[in-house]
């Protein structure tokens, strides 16, 4: 028969609730995984340490590793990428730019080739071919104007 070491079942708690923090997330019992994980090191390293100590230990741990997330991580992630407030918004993400209209703009309507579609586009009437810029969104449609 063999004998389970106590490092193993800190390692086997980190991994459930790792395991946990996929089924349910949140980033709360990822950080409390690490900190059992870190447990299992340390059991590793001084395998004398007792139940109560482990306890503590566990608990200052995981208490410091959620504080790090909360700190430093965690603001982090809130502002995200830099133009990521606009990720899943492609009609902002397109003021600014040039497009060719693919339809003349008459009495303020017509179409624009945006990659490898179109997209209605108002602004001041411009003929076939024009070159226009997006100054704005309204749902689907792009408001346009003649570069300047």
């Amino acid at each position: 028969m063999w004998e389970l070491s106590v490092h193993y079942l800190w390692w086997i708690l980190a991994l459930l609730l790792i395991a946990g923090e996929i089924l349910v997330p949140g980033y709360f019992m990822l950080w409390i995984g690490l900190a059992a994980a870190a447990m299992g090191v340390l059991l590793w390293v001084i395998p004398s340490l007792g139940l109560l100590a482990q306890a503590l230990l566990f608990a200052a741990l995981a208490i410091v590793a959620c504080m790090i997330y909360a700190k430093w991580l965690r603001p982090g992630l809130e502002r995200g990428e830099p133009g990521s407030e606009r990720l899943n918004r492609r009609g902002e993400q397109m003021i600014g730019q040039r497009y060719e209209l693919i339809e003349p703009i008459v009495n303020g309507r017509g179409k624009a080739r945006v990659g490898d579609g179109q997209w209605l586009v108002s602004g001041p009437d411009m003929p076939l071919g024009s070159t226009v810029e997006v100054v704005g969104v309204e749902g689907s449609l792009l408001k346009v104007r003649l570069p300047q």
